[in-house]
């Protein structure tokens, strides 16, 4: 992908050796440092030399060449822990992947392992993976997925998702594993082409992410058969212990929809499983809001909480991630050769950091809390506001298919048969039913239905960001439905709330209409403000973000509504098509 075929060339390698020959000097010296040695498991004192993003030396010696250029931190009252890694990141959960990457390194998250998604369905793969370039570019570390399948029953999905895009992907310097597998069903089936990928991706020594939830042991076996490496799926203590057995690697997740890991933490010592080489952690790409607390460190801090040991909870953020995907020789530890992540704690027990070292950049400063990050032009990508160029009109709010979806919680859907009339222009409050309708992005087709569960009172909510960029329209009155529709199409794409006439919220996604050029601090309040709001009009779950992104997502049962139609996810059919405008 990058122009430049190796990491560091074979002059700055020179350079690097010149360094602890005293013939030249470090960029950094982190002195007096107390750090943590991931290989020799123990906390040494020692001194660290940088050249500018990479660790030179790390040991007992101090450089026999100091000019007036190199930085000199002395460390004392600091402990040093490598960078973390989130090894599941979906970073277009209304943040966008610069600006998540910058909020993360903040928490000391300097290195993403990155869902492709929102890229693969959105871009051209020439400017996909232009965007890939300058991703690479940031201060912080940022690798990448290769989607299989879509997450849902796509339109075109054989030219979304072909055998040359699939591999093409799959050669990107930055793509580090094929999936995650949420077309799983299909492979077991005997789709050969994803069984072909997996292959490839094993070839070029990729890894393979599954997505298994509630999967047997003959499932897991089968799929581990197949080529699986690791799974972040696992729900219970015995879950994470059948997935060790059969050789995976066991992310354990903490996320807005399954915030599971004390209970896992709990239930694992319970089994008898004292052993983390094999565990990650992972947020699992949750909403800006979940994220107040921090990233990989808030994890880390409940781990301690939990009673893991101090190193084995900073090696499930670092070391093991590094290893389990290949990249031990740049990252997961502060070793001689690496690349200069590091977090600068203020005590063992406390893992959020209070300064960061990102490639040798300093992105967090005690002292300093405006360190700057570089900018980025969305159009160079071709990312830019959301401009439909068709029209919605009333004609389109029009229903009558007899079979509805029921929200049994955040996420998952079942069919149900409506019994509500609704053929006029508002349903009642009294009732938990609403209009659902998915337009095509491109204005050729749409699926109406009733959408029972999702509240009580939301008039009309409009949504470009869902799992395909197509527009989601929820509500009890068609009027503020499609108010919030224009209001939408105004700001070039995303999430808008209308009542009685008014608009009442909205969250601007002018970046293709999934995504939000502000910070993920001033996203944190947006999102709030809209799942207050939200509740307040009788919302009962969890998370409303994921209940707009999951409305189409096939690897969850039972129903979904998606490009095809409204498609029964157990039985593989559609039920009803959708409407042609």
């Amino acid at each position: 992908m990058s122009k430049q075929r190796y990491r560091w060339k074979s002059y700055e390698l020179r350079e690097h050796a010149a360094i602890i020959d005293g013939k030249k000097s470090p960029t950094k010296v982190l002195t007096n440092a107390t750090y943590l040695h991931s290989y020799l498991r123990e906390w040494l004192k020692g001194n660290i030399w940088i050249y500018h993003d990479r660790i030179v030396y790390a040991g007992e010696r101090f450089p026999e060449r100091v000019d007036g250029q190199c930085e000199i931190i002395d460390c004392s009252g600091y402990v040093l822990v490598p960078g973390y890694i989130e090894p599941h990141a979906h970073p277009f959960q209304l943040y966008n992947p610069h600006s998540f990457a910058h909020y993360a390194a903040k928490y000391g998250t300097t290195t993403l392992i990155n869902d492709n998604l929102v890229l693969v369905l959105q871009l051209s793969d020439d400017k996909a993976f232009s965007f890939l370039e300058k991703m690479n570019t940031l201060p912080t570390s940022m690798y990448w997925w290769c989607r299989f399948d879509g997450q849902t029953e796509l339109e075109k999905e054989e030219e979304q998702l072909s055998n040359a895009r699939v591999k093409r992907w799959l050669e990107q310097e930055t793509v580090l594993q094929g999936g995650e597998l949420t077309g799983w069903p299909k492979l077991l089936a005997g789709d050969d082409l994803i069984l072909h990928w997996i292959q490839e991706a094993k070839r070029m020594r990729r890894k393979i992410e599954g997505h298994f939830p509630g999967a047997s042991e003959k499932t897991l076996t089968k799929m581990m058969l197949l080529g699986a490496d690791c799974d972040h799926e696992a729900m219970t203590g015995k879950e994470v212990y059948m997935r060790l057995l059969h050789g995976y690697t066991v992310s354990l997740r903490h996320s807005s929809i399954r915030p599971d890991l004390p209970a896992l933490l709990r239930e694992i010592k319970e089994i008898g499983i004292h052993e983390y080489d094999r565990l990650l952690l992972t947020t699992d790409g949750s909403p800006p809001s979940f994220y107040e607390a921090g990233i990989i460190d808030r994890l880390i801090r409940i781990a301690l909480e939990h009673g893991v040991p101090v190193i084995d909870a900073y090696n499930m953020a670092t070391i093991n991630v590094a290893r389990h995907y290949g990249i031990e020789h740049l990252h997961g530890s502060i070793a001689t050769g690496r690349v200069a992540n590091i977090n600068f704690l203020r005590a063992k027990e406390d893992p959020t950091p209070v300064q960061v070292l990102a490639k040798g950049q300093w992105i967090r400063r005690e002292e300093d809390q405006s360190v700057a990050w570089p900018a980025i032009s969305w159009s160079d990508y071709g990312i830019g506001p959301l401009r439909l160029s068709w029209s919605l009109s009333m004609d389109d709010l029009q229903f009558s298919m007899p079979m509805g979806m029921y929200m049994e919680n955040s996420v998952i859907m079942k069919p149900y048969s409506i019994s509500i009339d609704t053929s006029h222009d508002e349903l009642s409050a009294d009732h938990d039913e609403s209009f659902l309708v998915l337009l095509d992005r491109h204005g050729n087709w749409r699926v109406n239905t009733i959408l029972k569960g999702f509240s009580t009172g939301v008039r009309g909510l409009v949504s470009s960001y869902s799992t395909t960029g197509d527009i989601v329209l929820i509500g009890k009155s068609k009027r503020d439905m499609f108010l919030a529709f224009e209001r939408m199409c105004e700001i070039g794409g995303g999430i808008v709330l209308a009542e009685n006439g008014e608009i009442i919220h909205e969250i601007p996604l002018p970046l293709n209409g999934m995504m939000s050029e502000e910070s993920v601090e001033e996203l944190i309040r947006e999102e709030k403000r809209l799942v207050d709001l939200l509740k307040q009009r009788g919302y009962p779950f969890i998370d409303p973000v994921y209940s707009l992104f999951f409305l189409q997502s096939t690897h969850l049962p039972y129903v979904r509504i998606t490009q095809r139609g409204i498609y029964d996810v157990m039985n593989k059919t559609v039920l009803f098509p959708p409407i042609m405008r």
